[in-house]
């Protein structure tokens, strides 16, 4: 079987993986249970969150903690949405899918770049339709659709750093129903070790520190600065270093989870 060479510049790589995002793209567009899916979980979530257990965690003052919740629930509802990348990944080289790509004259990267790009869609309707029905449940965005926009971009760009964890995590084991089980070991203390559901200022000093500098707390304080107008900079740095780092640290354990496996 012919393999593909591995000096393709980036910018043909690049190509190559726009075009195979247009077969990962269509797969969502062709399961009407993905779509479902991608509706009914943000709304379970804000169900969830406010009113089971909104009350409990706001002292009853429901109203203001929509307005701080919402903004981590688009962080949350993105570190789910991760799990299918790797699940979709690995059932493709199950399958042999990426032993027909061996044979195509496309650098050796593109399937996977084209894995990632053509998941972005499933993150950006996630993160719109949990804004969406924030505002349903009283949510108010107090700047405008211009930082409501550039907030989306970067979630969407937030989305790309995490699906190559999905991604290492898929070439590594051959059942997709591995994958969820092991992604969990990051989406959990991302999650819960964030201020996403409650402030940091309400933990133990140590969970306090480790709040303020993951991920999930920078993504959601600029979400919460872009949407309330407060300020965005300095998480925006934050999160914007984090997703450089995620981005250098597991797209190279990508590749190399990627050649071990095709070998």
């Amino acid at each position: 079987m012919t393999t593909v060479s591995p000096t393709v510049p980036p910018a043909q790589a690049i190509r190559h993986g726009f075009v195979l995002a247009g077969r990962a793209f269509g797969k969502l567009v062709k399961n009407p249970t993905e779509v479902i899916g991608l509706v009914i979980q943000p709304l379970i979530m804000l169900v969830l969150f406010v009113f089971v257990l909104g009350g409990a965690i706001s002292g009853g003052n429901t109203d203001a903690y929509v307005q701080q919740l919402v903004p981590g629930l688009m962080v949350y509802s993105t570190l789910l949405v991760s799990l299918g990348t790797g699940v979709a990944l690995c059932t493709d080289v199950t399958n042999g899918v990426f032993d027909r790509f061996r044979s195509m004259p496309i650098a050796r990267s593109a399937p996977l770049i084209g894995a990632v790009l053509g998941d972005l869609p499933r993150y950006a309707i996630s993160v719109a339709l949990t804004l969406g029905f924030g505002f349903l449940v009283g949510f108010d965005v107090q700047t405008n659709v211009f930082a409501v926009l550039l907030d989306l971009l970067l979630m969407v760009l937030f989305a790309l750093s995490l699906c190559w964890i999905s991604v290492w995590i898929g070439l590594l084991v051959n059942s997709p129903q591995t994958v969820p089980n092991l992604l969990f070991l990051f989406i959990m203390p991302l999650s819960f070790g964030s201020s996403i559901f409650v402030s940091g200022s309400t933990m133990p000093g140590w969970l306090a520190a480790v709040t303020e500098v993951n991920p999930a707390s920078f993504m959601t304080e600029v979400n919460r600065g872009l949407l309330h107008g407060g300020p965005v900079a300095e998480p925006l740095l934050g999160g914007l270093a984090w997703m450089a780092g995620l981005i250098a640290v597991f797209y190279p354990l990508a590749m190399v989870a990627y050649r071990r496996r095709m070998r």
